[in-house]
This record gives C-alpha cells, structure tokens and sequence, in this order.
C-alpha cells in the first residue's frame, strides 16, 4: 500500500481520491453488441454465449424445481443455518423500512397524498464466478419480497456442468424468487431487459458484477430499464485513531482487497505509529489469504494517509464518499455524526464491515465509486414506485382555482387555465 503524510487539501487529496480506471472502449463495443444479439435473436444468441463464456451446452435456462431440491440436499446443515439467521436479521432490519403516509390537506378541500406501489417485474443478478454471492441473493429478494413484487426473477451464470451453486440456489427459494435461470454475464442483462423466448423482461435489474455486466446494466438504463444504481468495483475507507486496534483495521481492509485487482482501500489516521502498524499487519494477514495474489494487486490501488486529526480524516472521507465506511476511534459513536457521506457505517472495534455484508441486518448492495455522494443502497423503497394522488371537492377548487388560473395565465397557458375556470363556472351556475 502506499503510504503518504500530510498531504495538503486540494489537488493532492484529489489525486489520492482517485479510483482505478481502466479503459472500457473495448468493453462497451463487446457489450453494446451483445445487447444487440441478444435482443434480436434471444435465446439462441444466449445458448451461443453459453458455450462461449460458460463452456456448456444448455437447452434450457430455467432452473426446475428438481434441481433446486437436489441444491438444497448438498448445502450442509450448517451454513443453512447461517443463511437462516441472515435472513431473519435482514428481514426484520427492511420490514421497518414499511411506512403508510398520511393524508394532507393542503386547504380546505385540497387533500394530497402518496402511496408506496410495488414495482411488478424485477431481475436480479447474482455472479457466480471465483466468488458465488448467495448473500447477495438475500439482500435482493427479501426487500423485493417485502416490497410484494409479483414477478421475481434472478440470473446466475452455470458451471462448465451446467449448475448453478447449490447456495445460491437455495437461498433463492427460501427467499422467495419466482423463477432462476441460468444465464450470466452481459448477456443475462440484456435477457432481463428486453426479454427472450424463455426469459421475460423485467423493469427494473439489480445486482453486482463484473466490468461486463456494470456496462451492460448502464447501457440498458439508456432504454428505459431502470438499474438499482451505478456501480464500481468494491472499497472501503477506515479511520482509526492512536487507541485502534491495527489487526482489525488489517483484516478490514483485506476483506474489500480480496473482492477484485480493482478494489481500493483507504486507512486515515492522525496517528504516524498506528499508520505503520497496520502497514505491518496487512502485509502479515494477507501472506494468509486464500485470495492473496488479487489482494496484493488491488492494495497497490490503495492508500495509507497520515492527517492532522480526525476532524480532516472525516473531511476527506465525506469528500472520498466510500462505498464502506468504518469508524474504529474512542469517539467513534460522535464521529459517525459528522458522516454526510457514505454508503454504509460501522461503527466501533467490534462492528467489522463483513457483518453488513451478510448478517447484521443492513443491506450490501451500496454505492460505490463516489456515487454515495448522491445515491443510497439498496432498500425496500428501491423495488418501490411512489405514486402521488390529490383530491379535490368543489369548496376545495373554490379556494384554490384562482391561485390556478393566475399562474397558468402567466404562463401563457390558457388551456390549463380554462380546465379551472370552467369548472368554476359550472359550481356558480349550479349554485
């Protein structure tokens, strides 16, 4: 990791807040034409993309039930059981996030409100790969459960045998999703999106996944398909003062390190002896990794920056806006106050990152690349449309429709101005 001191607002904290980039030309011409195949020729350019990408031969997508009673049989007893806890914590966390509002009456006559809808059709994507994310599995279809979506779908690339994880399986059906396919990629996109003779489109798409699938998301946003946020690769910013414990801060940092060469992680401390700790025990924790040669490339995306205090540590973390922000300082719980951006916070020594990412309730699919600075993660209102109504009774157009026909006159607009006056020539005549 690189290690820099003091340096000065401006362009220096600009230069070290600065994510990995990679040039996507050749990304975006991959992807735009998959899009386009797909949407012309359906499931036969996804049977193609199967055995190009996949290395197998499908007949079918659709996952049957068979094979997700067989999934359930080699899950072992005992992640079951911590998918099961998962589940009730991120369950109760998202339900409270349910919330009837009330009528208002603007004046007398004039009542307004708005109601939470759910959106009909939504596709979820869950990435298989060297890291299958069942957990992310439950993150999306308990809020779009709660939400009472009526079509859940989710696409999941197969194995070289034409599998799906048996985790990602399970934790599909006990979640509640409608239909699995076996479909990932770009490709899968584009089948949520527009939609194949197996696959039905949806309209809204959720889920992470790698440079392919973020561009092919983004790209089909540009057709009206609604995403759940733009994404980046996964980081993390922890601040830590002189008391921290630097072998928490360590694993902490590896734990995003280990997602992708292109993850970044950030340690800020106003402490010079703490900054070099954590440099020794990243460099002793990631010997250790299972994951490490990915770790080791995306820490030299990464950065361990000594500030003057905490007060400018928190400045820079707003200004950086991490996807995952961890807060490990004595005064941590009135740190966490001056947050004005962040996908997520955790506070304290005990509350590492890896709990929001499966367990403590919270929800893992978060902004990343700076978008914090203006998007949320993902919630129940994410699979939601508001929809707002008014109502108004003849007193109500009464007391309201000069207001009306004064600024709709100004606007030049008589058509809106005659739908008031109109009706208020009728309430006259009548009465």
């Amino acid at each position: 990791m690189n290690i820099v001191k003091y340096p000065e607002k401006g362009l220096e904290w600009m230069s070290l807040m600065q994510r990995p980039f990679s040039d996507d030309e050749d990304i975006y011409r991959i992807v735009n034409d998959i899009l386009y195949d797909v949407s012309s020729n359906g499931d036969e350019a996804l049977k193609a993309y199967a055995l190009k990408f996949d290395k197998v031969e499908l007949d079918d997508f659709l996952v049957t039930k068979e094979e997700i009673e067989t999934a359930i049989t080699l899950v072992d007893d005992e992640l079951k059981q911590a998918i099961q806890q998962a589940k009730s914590n991120i369950e109760k966390y998202h339900q409270a996030q349910v919330k009837i509002e009330d009528k208002i009456t603007t004046m007398q006559g004039v009542e307004c409100w708005r109601k939470s809808l759910p959106i009909e059709r939504v596709g979820l994507y869950i990435p298989g790969g060297t890291a299958p994310l069942f957990s992310t599995v439950l993150m999306l279809a308990i809020p779009a459960n709660i939400a009472q979506c009526k079509s859940i779908i989710l696409c999941s690339p197969p194995n070289q045998q034409g599998k799906i994880h048996p985790a990602i399986l399970y934790t599909a059906q006990l979640c509640g999703v409608h239909q699995i396919y076996k479909v990932g990629g770009a490709q899968a996109i584009a089948a949520m999106a527009f939609g194949t003779e197996t696959i039905p489109n949806v309209y809204k798409i959720f889920g992470p996944g790698n440079a392919f699938v973020t561009k092919a998301k983004e790209l089909i946003s540009t057709h009206g398909i609604a995403i759940d946020m733009p994404a980046g690769p996964s980081e993390v910013l922890v601040i830590g003062d002189k008391n921290a414990n630097a072998n928490f801060i360590a694993a902490d940092l590896l734990s995003q390190a280990e997602h992708g060469i292109d993850s970044q992680v950030i340690f800020l401390t106003d402490d010079e002896e703490k900054l070099f700790a954590v440099e020794q025990a990243v460099n002793q924790q990631l010997q250790q990794l299972p994951r490490k040669e990915i770790a080791t490339q995306a820490l030299e995306n990464s950065q361990l920056i000594l500030l003057h205090s905490l007060d400018e540590a928190m400045q820079f973390s707003n200004a950086y806006a991490p996807e995952h922000l961890i807060l490990q300082t004595e005064n941590a719980t009135e740190l966490a106050e001056k947050v004005s951006n962040a996908g997520s916070v955790f506070i304290g020594a005990y509350t590492p990152e890896s709990a929001g990412d499966y367990a403590s309730g919270t929800n893992h699919t978060l902004p990343t690349h700076g978008y914090a600075l203006s998007y949320s993660g993902v919630s129940v209102d994410s699979f939601m449309k508001k929809i707002s109504f008014q109502h108004i009774s003849e007193i109500g157009l009464q007391n309201i429709g000069n207001t009306i026909e004064i600024m709709a006159a100004n606007e030049q607009l008589q058509a809106h101005k005659n739908a008031v006056s109109i009706r208020l020539k009728s309430i006259y005549e009548k009465n």
